[in-house]
């Protein structure tokens, strides 16, 4: 049933996905303050992504670890650019495919390719013991990483069960660049004209601090979220809330942690608690 949230202003900080996130809201009516958590761009030198691309197409992978769809969607742009689209996904297509939680499945989509397996857990942690479970040894193994996280743990694991791993690292992050927009979203859930946050990631509520410590309004946060009703994706998102003193009021039913039943809890916990107030 469209129109659900009609009336109801959400924030979102969704970065990766911020579009289709707006669009799945405003299918149903909502009016959505859009703070994206940083920005996104290239990484600065392209020669190493474009070597592991040749060497992807050269000599295909055995497996394909993806812990991104923005990683994969970063790949196909250099890979575009430099003119080796269809070798490159020819390539792809050889290799065993996992993916860390639904993103990366739906990238590879986009270029006409699924994923084998894709993990329980969407956390690098969870990757890791998916893979425990396989014989790798002898294994090529392409990962594509992410930016601010130390996958020595990761690579490790997986060099241990004898796999000879191939990282890249698409893209950076830009994270003050987005300062001000956070700060605003602060404001903004401080005076009571926010009806729900929805957190899609566990690096949402890590930044939401670690910005508001920089300013030293780490107070004025806690108590906008207090006052404000939190909607998390999922167990992983729930996590790092508790790590704060804080836990959801909204989560999906089930084990259905993706954006649109999240957007379904959302309408059902509002229309039962809270009148409309996009008229603040």
């Amino acid at each position: 049933m469209a129109d659900r949230l009609t009336g109801y202003r959400i924030l979102i900080l969704e970065t990766r996905e911020e579009a289709q996130f707006s669009r799945l809201l405003a299918e149903q009516g909502a009016n959505v303050l859009q703070c994206p958590m940083f920005a996104i761009n290239d990484a600065p030198d392209a020669a190493p992504i474009e070597a592991w691309i040749r060497r992807c197409i050269e000599t295909p992978f055995d497996d394909l670890v993806l812990l991104t769809g923005e990683g994969l969607r970063r790949l196909m742009k250099a890979v575009r650019r430099i003119g080796v689209e269809q070798e490159f996904i020819a390539a792809l297509g050889q290799a065993r495919k996992f993916a860390r939680g639904p993103k990366p499945g739906r990238a590879l989509r986009e270029i006409g390719l699924e994923p084998q397996v894709t993990t329980e857990k969407p956390t690098s942690e969870g990757v890791a013991e998916m893979l425990s479970r396989l014989d790798l040894k002898g294994h090529r193994l392409g990962l594509q990483l992410y930016p601010d996280k130390d996958h020595s743990a990761l690579i490790g694991a997986i060099s241990a069960q004898g796999a000879e791993v191939d990282a890249v690292l698409p893209y950076v992050y830009d994270a003050k660049a987005a300062d001000a927009n956070i700060l605003t979203a602060l404001d903004e859930m401080a005076a009571g004209h926010i009806d729900a946050i929805a957190l899609t990631s566990s690096g949402q509520p890590r930044r939401l601090f670690d910005v508001a410590r920089a300013h030293g309004i780490e107070d004025r946060l806690i108590e906008g979220l207090k006052q404000t009703p939190i909607a998390s994706v999922g167990p992983v998102v729930t996590e790092a809330l508790a790590a704060h003193g804080l836990k959801p009021d909204i989560t999906p039913q089930g084990d259905a942690f993706f954006m649109k039943p999240l957007i379904s809890a959302m309408a059902v916990a509002l229309e039962k608690k809270l009148p409309r107030t996009t008229a603040n």
